[in-house]
């Protein structure tokens, strides 16, 4: 088995690479010295004539210079001039023998005419590198019987774009076509592979095109694309039946491949070399062939066919749609509306009241814009998710590259933040007043709430901006998260929000805990306006940890880069626990107190709703509630239980006022 192996590689050793004379210096039966290339007939050709030139001063090759050496010349290597400028019409036609022909490293090279490789029937190898030409060149009139061919021009930065049958009679059992590094590469032709047979391989690394053609892919069993960071989106997968290798610039790429059925052919050895068609013309092992040395060659030369592809996803961006789950897909959709909806409620009716902006009012109307955000941000994914089912793959990087993702972001770190911010100060606004009740000098006003909100904007902007500068950044999921730690800067930044956050949540749990103190009695038996307010805190409590506790886990263990969950997984939490409180706090904030109904009743009435409700909320009296708040504060029973209501009252109180008089209305 060893020596078929070594033999084998011998033979295809010598097939690329035979033994060649040396090559000849033209200049020496040629004259240079001109502006243009001037050949005459030399006395004593040399069979198997191999002409180089470079470093030369002439500026055109005319056409048909080289038939004076007849059928001798086997290859031309042309290098090395900062003098050649045009290479005329049919320069290199008719050369019957000529197998190789390159082009490089002749950069004020402009222009190649038309049919300049025509009839080179034994040319197996033509490459034109590093020149100054604007168009690409004609190759259609080549005529090549040869079974394997290479055509490289690559690494011409003024070619712009390849026309319409630019391979056209390129009929060779195997063609490998190199394009690559061609940096300025913005276009190719969707017909400019048609009349052509192949290409087998193709390469357009390093260059700017956003779109394969649409036909004349199916040949291709090598595609190389690496470092073609415009090319954002694949042709369709039917296209590309005979893809054996892919060599991408982006790993979402490699997801289109993952459930495509192969055709039934077998790996060719043209992968590891140039020999296209070696085992796709190997004799097949039958059910009845009884030659087991054939059989055995064959399999081991020619494997089964698999596509291997890279990049290969990563575990940041797996081969799914952004929610990964149909069920999330529907949860989503559903989230999203209800945060927007009730907040945009909330807003609409506390801006519109006709009673003064009080703290809490206005505390509130900022809690329900950072809410707003996340349900825009929710909106926002769910929408592209719905856009991009089962075609992510084609729009991850227009996606998590572009403006919307970099939006979404923003919107998610900004309200998040924000939220959090404002329902810590909420809390601390609740207990200092329910704490310092009996001293009137110590009661936050609007405009101290104005310049605490006011940090609380400036530090949630600036915490969502960051990654739009270089620190973390939001295209590294797919869910637009700033994931991104691979930078001291980067991982300092996750944690010190991560730890913000928990550190709001403990402050909200200690002063929750601090204010059913404060209205509790412990002299008498818990009276159900104690037990309803425990209940109140404990769900306010309840919510808050449900959104922040696995959030702020999963995070700071990956943070740390020790992941406990995966980023499929994470979208679980995305969509059930990290919009908890934006769907949450306008209900409990504002939709489920008797103040916010009345507004809301209010509102409507004006629009020739609801009428019956608002008029009811007209006609009671609001100053009873006020008596009520006052004989509670002048109640000559035990002085504790009378302290305690007094907590009630101002608890219960501090939210509206009517003509500036405190209203007591139950939350």
């Amino acid at each position: 088995m060893e020596s078929r192996t070594v033999c084998y590689l011998m033979l295809y050793v010598t097939y690329l690479h035979p033994a060649c004379p040396e090559p000849t210096d033209a200049c020496q039966l040629c004259d240079c010295s001109r502006e243009s290339l001037v050949c005459p007939p030399p006395p004593h050709p040399p069979p198997a004539l191999e002409l180089s030139l470079s470093q030369f001063s002439f500026k055109v090759i005319p056409s048909e210079v080289f038939q004076n050496f007849h059928q001798d010349v086997l290859k031309i290597a042309i290098s090395q001039s900062d003098s050649l400028e045009t290479i005329s019409n049919r320069a290199f036609a008719k050369l019957l023998n000529l197998t190789e022909l390159t082009i490089r490293n002749t950069k004020n090279l402009f222009y190649i005419g038309r049919g300049a490789f025509a009839h080179l029937p034994k040319l197996k190898y033509l490459s034109i590198y590093n020149t100054g030409i604007r168009k690409f060149p004609d190759v259609t009139k080549i005529f090549s019987i040869e079974l394997n061919f290479i055509l490289e021009i690559y690494d011409n930065l003024h070619i712009t774009a390849i026309p319409a049958n630019a391979f056209q009679d390129m009929n060779n059992e195997s063609l490998s076509l190199s394009l690559n590094d061609n940096k300025n590469l913005q276009r190719f032709h969707n017909d400019a592979l048609k009349g052509a047979t192949g290409p087998n391989s193709l390469d357009i690394s390093s260059t700017a095109l956003e779109h394969l053609p649409v036909h004349g892919l199916e040949y291709i069993q090598i595609l190389r694309a690496e470092k073609s960071y415009y090319l954002k989106k694949l042709p369709p997968l039917d296209k590309l039946g005979s893809l054996v290798v892919a060599n991408l610039t982006y790993p979402s790429h490699c997801c289109a491949f993952v459930n495509m059925r192969l055709k039934e052919l077998n790996f060719p050895l043209a992968l590891v070399g140039n020999l296209t068609n070696q085992c796709d013309n190997s004799p097949k092992k039958q059910p009845n062939d009884t030659n087991s040395e054939l059989s055995v060659d064959y399999e081991y030369l020619c494997p089964p066919r698999t596509l291997r592809c890279t990049p290969e996803p990563d575990a940041f961006n797996p081969c799914e749609d952004i929610m990964g789950y149909d069920f999330l897909r529907v949860l989503i959709w559903i989230i999203s509306i209800l945060a927007i909806a009730g907040n945009v409620v909330v807003l609409l009716v506390l801006l519109t009241s006709r009673y003064k902006l009080t703290v809490p009012r206005f505390l509130m109307c900022n809690l329900s814009f950072a809410d707003f955000c996340m349900g825009i941000y929710l909106l926002l994914i769910a929408s592209v998710d719905s856009k991009t089912k089962s075609q992510y793959y084609n729009h991850a990087i227009d996606w998590q590259t572009g403006s919307g993702c970099s939006a979404s972001g923003f919107f998610t770190v900004f309200a998040s933040e924000l939220s959090v911010y404002t329902l810590t100060v909420i809390t601390l606004e609740r207990w200092h007043t329910i704490t310092y009740a009996m001293q009137l000098d110590r009661k936050l006003r609007i405009r101290h709430a104005i310049l605490i909100m006011l940090g609380g904007w400036i530090f949630s902007l600036l915490i969502a901006i960051l990654p739009l500068i270089g620190v973390s950044n939001y295209i590294k999921v797919s869910i637009c998260l700033p994931m991104d730690i691979e930078t001291p800067l980067s991982q300092a930044y996750i944690i010190i929000i991560l730890v913000l956050n928990v550190i709001a949540f403990i402050i909200i749990c200690a002063c929750y805990i601090k204010i059913y103190i404060a209205v509790q009695n412990p002299e008498l038996t818990p009276t159900n306006k104690d037990t309803k307010i425990a209940k109140k805190m404990a769900v306010l409590i309840f919510t808050d940890f449900t959104c922040m506790a696995p959030i702020s886990f999963f995070a700071i263990s990956a943070a740390f880069k020790v992941p406990l969950i995966t980023v499929t997984n994470s979208k679980i939490l995305l969509v059930l626990f990290y919009p908890v409180n934006s769907c949450a706090n306008p209900f409990l904030y504002a939709i489920f107190t008797k103040a916010f109904r009345r507004d809301f009743f209010l509102l409507m009435s004006k629009f020739g709703c609801c009428k019956t409700q608002a008029e009811l909320y007209r006609v009671n009296n609001f100053t009873g509630y006020t008596s009520h708040c006052k004989t509670d504060s002048l109640d000559t029973g035990p002085k504790k239980t009378s302290r305690a209501e007094l907590h009630l009252a101002n608890f219960d109180c501090q939210y509206f006022k009517v003509n500036d008089k405190p209203t007591c209305l139950d939350t």
